[in-house]
Parts: structure tokens; C-alpha cells; sequence
């Protein structure tokens, strides 16, 4: 069974989808996260779904027989809200999140208004170590790394 809710890469361009924004502060945080993110992965963008901005991909299998592919680090731009994934879930990072800065968190989420409101230096260590350990899975994920025992 392939999993196509959460993973589907959409053919709109990247900048054609910011410049829809029509909200100049979030558009230009989405420049920074997308330099950021493509400078960590090496990875040029790539839209998904109906517009989370994704870098690099990875392949899950897991033994429900679902499968998939997913973006490996990524955000969700919108009016006064950006929504940075971990795909290897938040719990890991707690201490680099203590220190990130005005967010929230769920299990593979972090939720912030704009940049200005957190230490951009962390927040680029911590995509760093998330990009690091799911490639460190040689692109065969057999869990769902965000609610796996840390």
C-alpha cells in the first residue's frame, strides 16, 4: 500500500507558489528557510502536497506493508505561521529547542510566526542533525522515526 496523502510532490514551481503568498514577511522567510535547507541538503526545493517545501527524499517501508516517499527536511509557509518538519520528530531535539526561541512543537513539528522570533543558528543545527540522521538510515526507513523510542 502506498501512501500518497502526505508524500505527493506537486508540479507548481517553489517560486510561483511563494510569490502566491501575498504576505511579504512570509515570503521572505521562506527565502531564508530555502537557502538554509537547500545549503543542508544540497537539494534544490520541491513543492509537495499543496505547498510544503521539501529537500531531498527518502523512502519508508514499514511492516504494515505501508510505503512511501517523503520529503527528509522541510516547512509549510503560511500567513503569520511556518510549519518546520522534523521527520524524525521533535523529541530528540528538546535541549536545542529549549534554546531555539518564541515556538511551539508537536511530535513532527515546529510551529513559528516568523524568524525574527527564534535564534536562526540553532534552528539550522537542528535540521542539520535531522537531515544527518535519516540519511544515516541508507534510504530504507522501516519506522516512523517521530514516534520511535530516542
Amino acid at each position: 500500500m502506498t501512501d500518497k496523502s502526505k508524500s505527493t510532490q506537486n508540479n507548481t514551481s517553489v517560486k510561483e507558489y511563494i510569490d502566491s503568498l501575498n504576505d511579504e514577511q512570509t515570503a521572505k522567510d521562506s527565502h531564508v528557510l530555502i537557502k538554509m535547507m537547500q545549503h543542508i541538503s544540497g537539494h534544490k526545493p520541491k513543492l509537495w502536497n499543496v505547498g510544503t517545501i521539501g529537500f531531498d527524499t527518502y523512502h519508508y517501508k514499514y511492516d504494515s506493508g505501508r510505503e512511501g516517499d517523503s520529503l527528509i527536511i522541510g516547512f509549510y509557509p503560511r500567513k503569520g505561521k511556518i510549519t518546520v518538519y522534523l521527520m524524525d520528530g521533535t523529541a530528540r531535539y528538546s535541549g536545542l529547542l529549549a534554546k531555539l526561541g518564541k515556538h511551539t512543537a508537536t511530535g513532527y513539528c515546529i510551529y513559528i510566526k516568523r524568524l525574527g522570533d527564534i535564534e536562526l543558528p540553532i534552528l539550522e543545527q537542528i535540521l542539520q542533525q535531522s537531515y544527518e540522521n535519516i540519511k544515516s538510515q541508507d534510504g530504507h526507513v522501516n519506522q516512523i522515526l517521530w514516534k520511535a523510542e530516542n
